[in-house]
């Protein structure tokens, strides 16, 4: 496992909500007496590896990452103070930022990473459009259609949200060359947590 299992679940990643939309039953678990999805962490670890793995070999400055909900843009603010290269998209996508080039605010990623796919709806047909790839971090009550690929988990909490980008933070440093090994990573996950700092 990327983290110990311990990690995993304190940091909620996977609570799940109460509700779940088809492609759910795929990395369900179980539910709760009070009606919360519970995700599988086996299968949150296994597309973790995955996705990070792609994700750390991108050109950070084709990676564009959009990020709508209040956890979500705090951990891609901190993310983005340590990748500078990376383009973000703090709180509302704005229509037509990929498609039409006419706009001052058009911009041409080559990968796209949302952080909430019910949320960041818009952005994710517009990227369909120009044929670029979105992968996505997926609650159970999320529509994951127009993904190239996702991790299931809980894309609301601060605390799986920080958990994510650290791991994808600790995965480019090793990528770089500036860390030689895991530990030597000393950017705590609470970084991406708050605000401050």
């Amino acid at each position: 496992m990327l983290v110990s299992e311990e990690v995993y679940i304190d940091s909620g990643i996977h609570i799940g909500a109460k509700t779940k939309l088809g492609k759910a039953k795929n990395f369900i678990a179980r539910r709760r007496k009070d009606g919360v999805y519970i995700i599988d962490i086996g299968k949150i670890d296994e597309s973790m590896h995955r996705l990070i793995s792609r994700l750390s070999k991108i050109d950070l400055s084709k990676l564009m990452i959009v990020a709508s909900r209040y956890y979500a843009k705090i951990a891609v603010s901190k993310f983005q103070k340590l990748f500078p290269d990376t383009k973000v998209v703090i709180g509302r996508y704005i229509p037509g930022s990929f498609t039409n080039p006419k706009i001052s605010y058009f911009t041409e990623p080559e990968v796209i990473l949302v952080c909430d796919p019910n949320s960041e709806r818009v952005a994710i047909r517009d990227a369909q459009k120009m044929k670029i790839p979105v992968y996505g971090l997926v609650d159970t009550d999320n529509d994951p259609t127009g993904l190239e690929d996702y991790i299931p988990m809980n894309n609301r909490g601060r605390k799986s949200i920080a958990l994510f980008f650290w791991l994808l933070a600790r995965e480019i440093y090793m990528k770089q060359g500036r860390i030689k090994s895991y530990d030597e990573f000393k950017i705590p996950i609470t970084y991406f947590e708050k605000l401050e700092e």
